[in-house]
């Protein structure tokens, strides 16, 4: 392989290897932290309202937020909280979904869910959900790994010809 052929393919591989590693190295963050310091409810899959929405294998969950206590929005240090209501809240789960949806996720059956409390929309399937996602974390992981590695070898075969 010609050198400028090989900096540039090398480049190229390092460069989607690194965005692949840092892309699930913060999925895997964002998932972890929302299993550990989520709040845990029971949600509900509900149909899909679009028929084009209902061939994408990741449920439409609802579930009903807790209520939360804040400071109202001038954040006057003096000022009282105020108690919020709670809100029913659409969404469609982070990680993995198959391609077909299991039994367990068909329209009107519960599962349970981890949201965050500041972004309610962000949530996370729990319980069985977390090994079902493991595999495809590491093929991301791997295919990541590999490109950066097939990457920067071909950049230092290059500069060192």
């Amino acid at each position: 392989m010609e050198m400028p052929t090989a900096m540039v393919t090398g480049g190229v591989l390092a460069l989607f290897g690194g965005a692949l590693l840092f892309w699930c190295a913060a999925e895997l963050r964002l998932r972890h932290r929302l299993r550990r310091h989520g709040i845990p409810v029971t949600a509900l899959v509900v149909p899909d309202p679009a028929p084009a929405d209902a061939l994408d294998p990741a449920p439409l969950l609802a579930y009903d937020t807790l209520p939360t206590v804040g400071r109202p929005a001038d954040g006057a240090p003096g000022a009282t909280p105020v108690r919020a209501e709670s809100v029913t809240v659409l969404s469609r789960p982070r990680g993995r979904t198959p391609l077909r949806r299991p039994d367990r996720l068909l329209p009107g059956s519960p599962v349970r869910v981890s949201y965050d409390p500041v972004r309610p929309a962000t949530v996370v399937l729990t319980g069985k959900a977390v090994a079902a996602s493991l595999p495809l974390d590491v093929f991301w992981t791997l295919l990541g790994t590999s490109s950066l590695a097939g990457g920067l070898s071909l950049l230092g075969l290059a500069v060192l010809r």
